[in-house]
């Protein structure tokens, strides 16, 4: 069965309409579409990035190691709002952003859904990714579009800036994402309550959105990582309230 055909099946049985401000009708059938492109996209040996308590479902073919930044149990203690769901258990504690300790060439795949916008260093980030796949491998990430999620009113990130990042490092950038936050995601008003919600934030290294994209700036951003990386793209594809991307890292020459 092709991609094309695993999609229509799934948009068949579940009648899916996507609605004038681009939310699926339900979160079930997002996910029923992320299932039908792990199928065709994911076999062998990999790794999951930030799964927490929403890990992909993956075909028989497919065997995985989740990644995080803390245990499980840490966690549950740093985000709250979590307490009450099961998270899966965490293989790998590593920064999803470098992933030192996973050696370079060993993964057939690599999943980061919901992740990239999580990231001080995008690009950075991506060459990581490419650094511990094989040959043919291909990174899996779904990102959701600022559009359709909180942060509505937050500015897109640029290409020009995630591009500083990557060249002078995020620190330049890092405490004014999260004084947006404090101000368009947590709607904290007052300059006092602000700058508290800030050091808060910062004292804890809670992870934000620190990036935010429409679909197009997005691939915007998949174009520019191919001019960076070996990287390419292999599917680019709307999902409701977010985007898919499916990037393969080619065999050598």
């Amino acid at each position: 069965m092709t991609i094309t055909d695993a999609l229509r099946r799934v948009a068949a049985r579940a009648k899916q309409r996507i609605r004038p401000d681009g939310a699926a009708d339900s979160l079930a059938e997002t996910h029923a579409v992320r299932r039908a492109l792990a199928d065709t996209y994911l076999e062998g040996d990999g790794i999951e990035i930030g799964a927490l308590h929403q890990p992909l479902q993956l075909p028989q073919a497919a065997r995985v190691k989740y990644v995080d930044r803390m245990s499980a149990p840490e966690l549950r203690r740093h985000y709250e709002e979590l307490a009450g769901v099961s998270l899966v258990e965490v293989d790998i504690i590593d920064d999803g952003e470098s992933l030192a300790t996973v050696a370079s060439s060993s993964q057939d795949f690599v999943i980061a859904n919901h992740f990239l916008e999580h990231c001080q260093n995008p690009l950075a980030t991506l060459k990581a990714l490419e650094r511990v796949l094989k040959e043919d491998g291909v990174i899996y990430m779904a990102v959701p579009d600022k559009r359709f999620t909180f942060d509505v009113d937050r500015p897109c990130t640029s290409l020009a800036h995630v591009m500083r990042d990557f060249e002078e490092g995020p620190e330049w950038s890092r405490r004014g994402h999260f004084e947006e936050w404090a101000r368009l995601v947590n709607k904290v008003n007052g300059e006092k309550a602000v700058e508290d919600e800030i050091n808060r934030l910062m004292a804890v290294d809670y992870s934000i959105h620190y990036h935010v994209w429409r679909a197009h700036d997005l691939l915007e951003l998949m174009t520019a990582a191919q001019r960076l990386t070996s990287l390419e793209i292999e599917l680019f594809r709307r999902n409701g309230f977010e985007n898919v991307v499916i990037l393969r890292k080619p065999m050598s020459k």
